[in-house]
């Protein structure tokens, strides 16, 4: 990531071609190290290609990637989950109805009353 970073802090700086020595340049400014063959492997994967395209088809391939942050559960030929998942599920239920009866003990000293 450091290395791809560097390039495009140099894209960004108006170097429309960055070179290995412009990225050696930016990683050595900020202590990283600079490794030689991930820089290599970096400008040969983006000779002749226009960043802002590069980018796009980045966006692109990105807004096809799950992110909603659920946990899938796989489930099993009989429609169950599969791990024994389902009684966990009931005690999160429960855990939540205790809570709740617990915050609803109002003792008549409302702020707004």
């Amino acid at each position: 990531m450091k290395v791809i970073a560097a390039f495009l802090l140099a894209a960004l700086g108006g170097t429309t071609a960055p070179s290995a020595d412009d990225i050696k340049k930016i990683l050595g400014a900020v202590g990283a190290e600079a490794e030689d063959d991930k820089i290599s492997l970096l400008l040969s994967q983006v000779a002749g290609k226009d960043i802002t395209e590069l980018i796009a088809s980045g966006r692109e391939k990105l807004a096809s990637v799950p992110s909603g942050g659920g946990v899938a559960v796989p489930v099993a030929a009989g429609g169950a989950p599969a791990g024994g998942a389902a009684p966990a599920a009931e005690e999160k239920e429960e855990e939540k109805v205790v809570e709740e009866e617990e915050s609803d003990g109002d003792i008549g000293f409302g702020l707004f009353d």
